[in-house]
C-alpha cells in the first residue's frame, strides 16, 4: 500500500530538524513540493536545501502541484471558505497520488513548523482516508515557531500554573484574548498586537525564525510597537511575504 509521510520540518533552521525526520526524510520515493507562487518560492528554497543536505543521494522525485487560492472571507463565513479550500487541496493531493506514487512506493509532504499547529494536511488526509482513500500516513512531530520563538527570546511560554495559549490574530482582534494574562500569536496579517498600545504588556516579537533572515525584537509594546511595524513592513516588503510569531506578557 502507498504511504504517506507528513513531515514537520521545524522554523527554518537546519539543525531544527529531528533523527525522526531526517529517517523519514530518507524513506521517501517522492516528495511533493508546494508551489504558492513567487512570493513563497524560498519556502522551497529551504525545502530544497534541507533536501541536499540531509538526502544528498539520488533516488528520488520532486512533484510539483499548485496551492489554490483561498476565498478571502470574514466570521462567520471563514470556517466555510477554509473547508471550500480544504476540498480543492483534497483534489489536488488525490491527482498527484494517483500520478506520482506506485503500489508500495512512500510520498512525503515537508511541512513547516508542526504538522499539528496550524496546518491544514494532516486534516486532509484524515478525511481522504475516512472517504475510503488507499493509502496510509504518519506524522513526524517537528519544532514549531512558537517553540523557536522562546528560545531565541529565552522567555518560557507558560507562567506558574497557567495554561499555554496559542491564537491567531483574527481571534485576537475579536477579544478573545483581552483577558488572558500571556499568549502567543500566529498568522496575524493585521498586525493586531496594536491594539493592546497604552497597556503594561511586553512583547517577544520574531520574524523568519530560524532562517539566516531571523529578526527579534522584545520590550514593553509601547517602546518598541513603532520599530515592530517599521521592521515587519520593510522585511515583507523586501521578501515578498512574511511569517511572524509574537507572544504577549502582561507585567504585574
Amino acid at each position: 500500500m502507498r504511504k504517506i509521510l507528513i513531515i514537520g520540518i521545524g522554523a527554518g533552521n537546519p539543525d531544527y530538524l529531528t533523527v525522526q525526520a531526517i529517517e523519514a526524510m530518507r524513506a521517501a520515493d517522492v516528495f511533493f513540493m508546494p508551489d504558492k507562487g513567487t512570493e513563497k518560492g524560498g519556502l522551497n528554497r529551504i525545502r530544497l536545501e534541507f533536501l541536499a543536505r540531509f538526502r544528498p543521494e539520488a533516488g528520488y522525485r520532486l512533484v510539483d502541484f499548485p496551492i489554490p487560492e483561498r476565498r478571502k472571507a470574514e466570521t462567520p463565513d471563514y470556517r466555510d471558505s477554509i473547508d471550500e479550500w480544504r476540498g480543492k487541496l483534497e483534489a489536488a493531493y488525490t491527482a498527484i497520488f494517483n500520478d506520482a506514487l506506485v503500489a508500495d512506493e512512500v510520498g512525503a509532504f515537508l511541512v513547516w513548523g508542526d504538522p499539528a499547529l496550524y496546518d491544514g494536511t494532516l486534516k486532509i488526509l484524515g478525511d481522504m482516508k475516512a472517504r475510503g482513500a488507499d493509502f496510509e500516513f504518519e506524522v513526524i512531530a517537528g519544532i514549531s515557531a512558537v517553540q523557536a520563538l522562546a528560545a531565541q527570546h529565552r522567555v518560557a511560554l507558560n507562567g506558574v500554573g497557567e495554561p499555554v495559549v496559542v491564537t491567531t490574530g483574527r481571534r485576537v482582534l475579536a477579544g478573545e484574548a483581552d483577558a488572558l494574562p500571556r499568549f502567543v500569536v500566529m498568522l496575524d496579517n493585521e498586525m493586531t498586537f496594536r491594539r493592546f498600545a497604552g497597556q503594561p504588556i511586553r512583547i517577544y516579537w520574531g520574524a523568519y525564525l530560524g532562517t539566516k533572515d531571523e529578526i527579534l525584537i522584545a520590550g514593553r509594546l509601547d517602546d518598541v510597537l513603532d520599530e515592530i511595524v517599521a521592521v515587519r513592513s520593510a522585511a515583507q516588503q523586501r521578501h515578498g511575504w512574511i511569517m511572524d510569531t509574537y507572544l504577549m506578557l502582561r507585567e504585574d
